[in-house]
């Protein structure tokens, strides 16, 4: 099993994360995360788009869920949109400072800077294209969501994660294997599903998630009907190839 995630933090930290959450590491070979490709192609620059980048960013990231460093980069954190040359999005909750800290922010202070970083017409690169997260049954807006607005607004974006190939093609590569061979699980339609779908991949959709109300789903477990699945289904033009009520065994 290879854990691929929309997470903007390194790869090494979501397989750190796995024990708190009840799984043995020893039963993954590794993650690929949305974070961990960022930083790779921050870092190498051999991608033609990522080359052109400059070295200036406006940095969206996390508050309380700890910001995202940006150490080994090279880039230089501006508060001012004029200064920037693109748009890193890692979080929600802050904005990055030159001096290292993050200042907090409600999302519609950060859909303000959008505004202005879109009249400059400056690219964004979102290292979690979430749009939202189960925490403790409720949602949680991700950077997907910010990322979603700058588009709306005209702005450029590189989506780094589900439901793009490449976040596929580097699980299965890790991995030495073919599509033929692999199954996506995952409870995200857009994300989870349309990527599988994207990357030629048999899935499974698992309805207790994101999805759970739209479904009509009051408990975990609990069975969505073949109508209401195939109409979401219909919706996002995302196909499982399977279905579960949840992922257990």
């Amino acid at each position: 099993m290879v854990v691929i995630s929309n997470s903007s933090r390194r790869a090494s930290t979501t397989i750190e994360k796995l024990g708190s959450l009840g799984f043995n590491p020893s039963l993954f070979l590794g993650a690929i995360t949305s974070g961990e490709l960022t930083h790779q192609y921050l870092l190498r620059r051999d991608d033609p788009w990522f080359a052109g980048l400059g070295s200036s960013c406006i940095h969206m990231t996390w508050s309380d869920r700890g910001a995202i460093s940006l150490e080994g980069l090279g880039l230089q954190v501006v508060d001012n949109v004029e200064e920037a040359e693109f748009i890193l999005a890692h979080g929600t909750e802050a904005l990055g400072r030159s001096t290292g800290n993050a200042l907090p922010m409600k999302l519609e202070e950060l859909n303000k800077i959008l505004e202005q970083c879109a009249v400059k017409k400056i690219p964004m690169v979102v290292a979690n294209p979430d749009f939202v997260t189960v925490e403790a049954r409720a949602l949680r807006v991700m950077p997907g969501t910010l990322a979603a607005t700058y588009e709306k607004l005209g702005g450029e974006v590189k989506w780094m994660g589900k439901p793009g190939e490449i976040i596929y093609k580097s699980a299965m590569e890790m991995v030495g294997v073919d599509a033929a061979d692999c199954i996506a699980v995952g409870d995200s339609l857009h994300h989870d599903i349309k990527g599988a779908n994207t990357a030629g991949i048999s899935s499974a959709f698992v309805t207790c998630g994101i999805h759970a109300s739209e479904l009509g789903l009051d408990k975990f477990g609990e069975s969505a009907t073949d109508s209401s699945v195939n109409s979401l289904a219909t919706k996002y033009d995302a196909y499982p190839t399977y279905v579960l009520p949840s992922f257990t065994w």
